[in-house]
């Protein structure tokens, strides 16, 4: 079930979960816990603190509570009295996409009062206990999927979309299982694009292929790129949260430089040549050509629409989104490419992203009014990896180009630039009933 209220009272490992006499329960640890909840479904600290006070105007307007949020802590005071502040905290396991999904609709039904404080406790540790069947097969097909969507998208030759599919599994196993300890997840994005840069170096000397494209070697590590929390840095920068931004755009740019470096070491040990007149942008993948055939022949254009929907499918599968919200994925990620192929021609790069991107957020807002069943951070979200934050800045470390280089700041700003813009929109337009920034 993908709706929350068909989500019913479970028995677990303590017994049933009842919701609580919020006689009994504290204000601050409630906030606290819904903050955390947030937090761990991928909102950037400006919009949970934005989401805070909304719940609190709705539902306990009397309690006169303030919210400091930092990436992994929600901090609960009472400005008027003395008394302590409460802190809730992060478990730091992201949440899937279907719990994200279920967590951003908590919170829109408290702000609209269709919810009781009351209620949110129940709510929170179902939405945390929720199952998901075959992890490790979610996540290695949706890998390889997301892989060879982006290999078709960009218009590698008929091998390297082969080898993406096959490699992008490979680093799905990997992330999964190194993520699984502490002190290895630090090192995921270095030996996950290590091992990916080797297997893929060593099918091109076996067969002999040449140069290969860039994205036969980013493609199968896209899944670790960290678009979301780059543009989430971006985002609460922009709203003056600068020590919560700074810190997660330090981190992505530390993650960035580890996937690089794994590239690097893996192409030095292999003799690995990057193709200097491959694609690095969506909008660089129509003037591709070729003159080889058979297996290094490229995919005709057309085919990248498959593309988009494989990628759709992978991102749906690899961070599992279930059924019907990867349905929605593949509809809002078609229509991004469907605005990105329009726009590049007649705008460039930079400012079809930015475009693209208001567009994009005032139709997932949009999509959120109609039903909540939706929230706009999860319809959003999965596009991201089309308008590429993560992947330009991937895709110039790895090929010290000086153009991409320069570019890759100005999509990063463009694509804020337009996600900031989109909100105005929507606010203006009373498309939803908050004046909240979107979560990345």
């Amino acid at each position: 079930a993908d709706t929350l209220e068909e989500l019913p009272l479970v028995e677990n490992a303590t017994g049933p979960v009842h919701t609580p006499d919020f006689a009994h329960t504290d204000a601050e640890v409630v906030f606290g816990d819904l903050g955390a909840l947030l937090l761990d479904a991928g909102m950037s600290v400006t919009d949970v603190r934005a989401s805070l006070e909304q719940v609190r105007d709705a539902t306990a307007p009397e309690e006169a509570l303030a919210f400091a949020v930092l990436p992994q802590h929600v901090l609960v005071s009472r400005p008027r009295t003395a008394g302590a502040t409460t802190i809730g905290a992060s478990t730091g396991a992201e949440l899937t996409f279907r719990q994200s999904a279920h967590a951003s609709r908590l919170a829109r039904r408290l702000e609209v009062g269709k919810l009781s404080l009351d209620q949110v406790p129940a709510h929170v540790e179902r939405i945390r206990g929720l199952p998901r069947r075959h992890p490790m097969l979610q996540r290695l097909v949706g890998g390889g999927l997301l892989s060879m969507g982006l290999a078709m998208l960009f218009r590698c030759p008929w091998w390297a979309i082969v080898l993406a599919l096959l490699v992008g599994a490979v680093v799905g196993a990997i992330s999964t299982l190194m993520s699984r300890f502490r002190p290895a997840a630090a090192i995921v994005p270095f030996v996950a694009s290590f091992v990916s840069t080797i297997l893929v170096g060593a099918a091109d000397a076996w067969l002999d292929l040449g140069p290969v494209p860039l994205f036969a070697v980013c493609a199968p590590i896209a899944l670790l790129v960290p678009g979301a929390l780059i543009t989430n840095a971006l985002l609460e920068l922009t709203a003056a949260d600068i020590v919560t931004g700074a810190a997660r755009l330090t981190y992505g740019i530390i993650m960035l430089g580890f996937m690089s470096a794994g590239i690097f070491a893996g192409g030095v040990l292999t003799g690995l040549r990057i193709d200097p007149d491959s694609a690095a942008l969506v909008g660089q993948a129509a003037g591709v050509t070729a003159d080889h055939g058979g297996w290094q022949a490229l995919p005709p254009l057309w085919l990248s629409w498959i593309g988009v929907v494989l990628l759709a499918i992978g991102i749906g599968l690899a961070f599992g989104a279930g059924f019907r919200l990867s349905v929605v994925s593949v509809l809002v990620m078609t229509c991004t490419y469907a605005a990105l192929v329009t726009l590049t021609p007649l705008t460039g790069n930079t400012v079809a992203t930015g475009i693209a991107a208001a567009l994009l957020f005032v139709a997932a807002r949009l999509l959120e009014r109609v039903t909540l069943a939706v929230p706009a951070t999860v319809s959003f979200q999965p596009a991201f990896l089309l308008l590429v934050p993560g992947t330009v800045g991937l895709v110039a470390m790895t090929s010290f180009d000086s153009d991409a280089l320069a570019a890759a700041p100005m999509i990063f700003v463009s694509l804020c630039i337009g996600t900031k813009v989109g909100a105005l929109v929507a606010d203006a337009a009373r498309i939803t009933h908050s004046a909240s920034v979107p979560a990345a």
